[in-house]
């Protein structure tokens, strides 16, 4: 019988930081240690260090894998050949998606990101982490100057506010739609996506020509 192939680094990596995202969602990121990653990765500490230099090492991975993801839910809504309110609400949609499937994810996305890249003193993937939300920075740019040009978006918005203000509100609202879920149907009789759809609309009429 051959001898069974050496698994490339990567995979060792991919596994490690897989086992690293169910701690930090069970415990939170600050009282996983080291140890306790190498313990749930089937690894001795030793042999984590090989792979991982430190804790930040992993989050860097784990975010980068966050942004692809928000990428790719973001780039398939704008693929769709509609109109600027559909496109907003495939958008809408696509971040709630998101949010339900990848929780942790959607809440490291929306941390503090390194932009300082003046320097040698950064872990590689926090370049890569930040190349990407600029594109989808991008992408989101081209959807609010296609609405405007159309006549569907407010021809006075500022482009560069606007998105970081798009981000923030529509994070904040699908978040607080999820932690306050019960709260909401007690309160105001409204489910989670009645409560998102209301959001969302009143957020779009703030763009809105019309």
């Amino acid at each position: 019988m051959g001898r069974r192939k050496k698994e490339p680094k990567s995979a060792h990596r991919e596994k490690i930081a897989s086992a690293a995202s169910v701690l930090f969602m069970e415990k939170g990121i600050s009282p996983t240690s080291m140890d306790d990653i190498a313990k749930a990765a089937g690894y001795s500490k030793a042999t984590l260090y090989v792979y991982f230099k430190n804790k930040e090492e992993i989050i860097s991975i784990l975010v980068l894998d966050s942004m692809k993801k928000l990428y790719g839910y973001i780039s398939a809504a704008l693929e769709q050949k509609e109109t600027t309110w559909t496109k907003y609400n495939l958008i809408c949609q696509g971040l709630v998606q998101y949010q339900e499937e990848f929780p942790f994810y959607f809440k490291m996305v929306l941390d503090k990101i390194n932009i300082n890249f003046e320097t040698q003193d950064y872990i590689p993937e926090e370049k890569e982490t930040y190349q990407i939300g600029e594109k989808i920075n991008e992408k989101i740019k081209d959807f609010l100057v296609s609405g405007i040009e159309n006549g569907d978006l407010k021809d006075n918005l500022e482009i560069m506010p606007v998105i970081f203000n798009f981000w923030g509100m529509l994070s904040g609202i699908i978040q607080l739609a999820t932690n306050k879920e019960e709260y909401i149907k007690n309160l105001m009789g409204l489910s989670k996506s009645q409560f998102l759809e209301y959001g969302f609309n009143m957020l779009y009429c703030s763009i809105s020509n019309k």
